[in-house]
């Protein structure tokens, strides 16, 4: 696992930190972080530290980084460079595109356009683009196959353009699994080496769920796709040194309890302590108890606890899932080595000092669920119908126990869908199809179910999208694929699917239940359960372990008690309770041993960046430029960069703005910029339909990420936005004062706005753009003319990639949404930006609403960040440190 990049590895080495490792025969120096690190420092701060030593270069500033990341002090930014770049196809296309306009600029500039490469290893994973829109056929996955290879061609004829255009910059192709599962399992290197140094794999990726990695003791996170291009080209990221938050973990995981259950607790317990912006560490005797596979199921949702990371120290767990998953023994055993050199490892002698510190005892850990809306509202299995019965009440405004039913009809038999019917059961996502564990455990209570004389209720749509091909290969080693298939479960794809919200349609008389007034819901094996997020027509979402989601399509509605009702009867009419399916911990574990094996993820992966016959027939382009075409409906040149000049434009205040969008808390990306079905009657559709795609032919927002002009118009689209400019309105509704406050589009309200010569402006209240790491929740309102958005917090990495497309994110101190702008009808203005035209970042600004000034703090956390939004934001900041300008 060597790279030859040629960046990887810096130049200074004044701190006298290098040494010498031998193992395995040769000898390889590296950055010794325990010459300047004490015994109790944090692994996570450590591996930052070997990154800042590593570049060190020899100046006062360089000491600087070094005592701030040893202090723990966040007076001084600190430059992080990426050892790999991570992407997946949603955001990778959009980040090829702006690679390929960055060389349209270079041309039009009259430089070598070949100067924008990759220099670090960049890879990217083919699996967001699957829909789930054929299920419950043995046929499923070709079908879903082939309409995927229909829908996406110029993608991907796209992505093997930017594979054959530029150097280092690898492409797993579709098919093969979910990119943080096809990471942990072979692309992950936990240790590099290069010209004879070794040091750590420090990987960042475009989607939030890059933690996963985290799980086998890789530092990394995920960052927008705007700085991951920053990444590819050699920049640095600047980052504040976050504070360390230590999770003690004792004892041992309960009977019937899973990985699952242990991670929804995790995510209810820090975001209840507060974490975001920080590094987790877990620590203490419970992680040996914990299978790798547990760990990074866990470290997968550090985007739902807010943390930047969540990470695990190495240990012999960590060897031997190496060793089970194909890595060489020589690798295994260079990474043992490093880790004990440079106290990487997992030592429950040695006492961390950690800035706060979180305890846990996995013994108290019980049956759960998250829902109906947000991962880390945790429901214990044992209240889930009563507190279900509360959120259905919320939701519909209708008092607590009534509900709405509808009749319909499905295979010719009359059935009644009520309120809180499972319209989708979903396997999915890296999270838990990665863990053999709770997979195994779901498996097994569907041969239980079949032997008891259970099927699944006929309105449920179920789908199983694993994030590796490994998994199927152990299923049928084990003999567990026709018992799930019996309950409708047949392989629908290796992707995303119904996690990224791609989970095609309902079953048609659910979805005219729907329309009639039912409220159905959703159960997956996934991360994110936020509103509009899993299927435009499915209310209620909860996230659940893999055998509950079998249960739960058993049930075929949320509004049982799993505890004490059954889930169906046997062929004699007997009740089948849950209690009476659910697999022992010893069964689970004796099918594990007998069916997997290191072989099945060698052959998986052993030919990983070559694909299928469908791959190798798309037709690449040679060329250092791409051939834009302007018909196309999936890839277009982005304006980001037309008329660039040499030098950037001076920063002025924000005077006469209009709100675009008033918004409350906890606004997500998945409002900003949905990633789900582009659903008829949108600003997308309608733009799609002009050029005569219409229907299912749509796609999703998703796959739409290359096209600037389909994802303008879904900007502020999400189905469940309120907007409070338009109020009792949802969607893309706002009001449009350049003509007199008439009710229109988000859309062409902006373009009404930028006509005018009319700034705009985003208020918004707390965690303002927590979930996916989503470009397009930045990159659209940008191009829509939203200069700064005004909000009480931000979530870390939509944060960043305002700034990384030129929009300053302001946060009110001691205000909120309604006492800037009670109405949405106020004009703003906003002083003392211009003072960032000289590369500082003032303490606060001054922003009125006409009638009251109040005092916003500018997000602008490194000077580095200023400089992006001195330059316009990362893109023409780069360009510009090419061509030898100031930047």
């Amino acid at each position: 696992m060597t790279t030859t990049t040629g960046h990887l590895v810096g130049t200074a080495h004044s701190t006298g930190s290098v040494r010498e490792l031998r193992v395995g025969g040769r000898t390889l120096r590296f950055h010794d972080v325990t010459t300047v690190a004490p015994a109790s420092m944090p692994v996570s701060r450590r591996l930052l530290l070997e990154n800042v030593l590593r570049f060190h270069d020899g100046s006062a500033s360089g000491d600087a980084q070094v005592r701030a990341v040893v202090e723990g002090s966040c007076a001084t930014p600190v430059d992080l460079y990426a050892s790999r770049v991570f992407l997946h196809d949603t955001n990778g296309v959009p980040t090829l595109v702006d690679l390929a306009a960055m060389r349209d600029a270079m041309a039009a500039l009259g430089e070598d356009p070949a100067r924008v490469n990759p220099v670090i290893a960049s890879e990217l994973v083919v699996d967001h683009s699957v829909i789930a829109d054929v299920f419950g056929t043995a046929e499923a996955r070709e079908r879903n196959v082939e309409l995927e290879y229909a829908r996406n061609r110029e993608r991907y004829e796209f992505l093997r353009w930017g594979q054959a255009a530029f150097d280092g910059f690898e492409v797993v192709p579709p098919g093969t699994g979910i990119m943080h599962q096809v990471n942990v399992e072979h692309l992950a290197r936990v240790v590099m080496t290069e010209d004879g140094w070794v040091f750590p794999d420090v990987c960042l990726g475009t989607d939030s769920h890059t933690t996963m990695v985290n799980g086998l003791g890789v530092l990394g996170w995920g960052i927008g796709g705007i700085e991951a291009e920053a990444a590819m080209l050699g920049q640095s990221m600047s980052i504040q040194v976050p504070p360390v938050v230590g999770v003690h973990l004792d004892g041992t995981l309960p009977a019937g309890a899973t990985a699952t259950d242990l991670v929804l607790t995790i995510t209810n317990v820090l975001r209840r302590h507060g974490v975001i912006g920080a590094f987790v560490e877990f620590t203490g005797p419970g992680v040996g108890s914990l299978p790798l596979a547990d760990r990074v199921t866990i470290s997968n949702m550090s985007p739902e606890f807010g943390s930047t990371c969540a990470l695990f120290p190495i240990d012999e767990e960590t060897l031997r899932y190496l060793r089970m998953t194909g890595r060489d023994d020589a690798h295994v055993a260079l990474v043992e080595a490093y880790a004990r050199a440079q106290g990487l490892w997992h030592d429950t002698e040695r006492t961390l000092e950690f800035d706060a510190t979180v305890r846990l005892d996995l013994s108290t850990v019980v049956p759960s669920l998250a829902g109906p809306s947000r991962p880390e509202d945790q429901v214990p299995l044992d209240e889930s119908k009563r507190r279900f019965r509360a959120s259905l009440a919320a939701l519909s405004g209708r008092p607590l126990g009534e509900s709405a039913s509808a009749a319909v009809q499905l295979d010719g038999v009359a059935h009644e869908v009520r309120d809180g019917a499972v319209a989708i059961a979903a396997i999915t996502s890296c999270t838990n199809t990665s863990n053999p564990d709770v997979m195994v455990a779901a498996a097994l209570l569907a041969r239980n179910a079949v032997r008891a004389g259970l099927r699944t209720r006929p309105w449920v749509k179920t789908t199983l999208s694993p994030g590796s091909r490994v998994v199927m290969d152990y299923y049928a080693r084990a003999g567990l694929v026709d018992d799930l298939e019996t309950l409708g479960f047949h392989l629908t794809g290796y992707g995303c699917m119904t996690c990224i919200g791609a989970s095609g349609p309902l079953v048609d008389e659910v979805s005219r239940a729907v329309r009639a007034g039912v409220t159905v819901a959703s159960v997956l094996s996934g991360n994110r359960n936020f509103e509009g997020r899993i299927q435009p027509e499915v209310a209620m979402n909860y996230l659940a372990s893999p055998p509950l989601v079998v249960a739960y399509a058993l049930a075929g509605t949320m509004d049982v008690d799993l505890a004490t009702e059954p889930l169906g009867h046997d062929p004699d009419g007997a009740p089948v309770m849950l209690a009476d399916l659910w697999p022992g911990a010893d069964e689970v574990r004796e099918v594990i041993a007998g069916s997997l094996s290191a072989d099945l993820f060698t052959a998986a992966y052993a030919d990983v960046f070559s694909g299928d016959g469908r791959w190798q027939d798309v037709a690449v382009a040679p060329s250092e430029l791409f051939p834009w075409d302007d018909a196309s409906t999936y890839v277009r040149r982005p304006p980001y960069l037309d008329g660039m000049t040499r030098d950037p434009q001076p920063v002025r205040d924000i005077t006469g703005a209009r709100v675009l969008v008033k918004l409350g808390d906890l606004v997500t990306t998945d409002h900003i910029s949905p990633a789900g079905a582009i659903t008829s009657g949108t600003p997308a559709s309608e733009h799609l339909a002009d050029r005569g795609v219409t229907g299912r032919d749509r796609n999703t927002y998703a796959s739409r990420r290359g096209n600037h002009e389909v994802m303008m118009r879904g900007a502020f689209a999400n189905v469940r936005l309120r907007n409070g400019v338009a109020p009792g309105t949802r969607g893309s509704r706002t009001r449009d004062f350049a003509r007199d406050g008439e009710v229109t589009t988000v859309y062409d309200a902006a373009a009404s706005y930028r006509a005018s010569g009319i700034p705009t402006v985003v208020v918004a209240g707390r965690d303002y753009g927590g979930g996916s790491s989503r470009d397009w929740a930045a990159k659209g309102p940008a191009l829509l003319g939203v200069r700064a958005v005004i909000a009480q917090s931000f979530e870390r990495i939509h944060r960043s990639n305002l700034v990384a497309m030129g929009v300053i994110p302001l946060e009110l101190l001691d205000a909120d949404p309604d006492d800037l702008a009670p109405t949405g009808e106020e004009v703003i203005d906003i002083t003392g930006l211009d003072a960032l035209d000289t590369g500082s970042v003032p303490a606060a600004v001054t922003v009125r609403n006409g009638e009251r000034t109040f005092t916003a703090r500018v997000r602008l956390d490194t000077p580095r960040e200023a400089d992006y939004i001195r330059h316009g934001g990362v893109m023409p900041y780069v360009v510009r440190q090419m061509l030898g300008r100031d930047a």
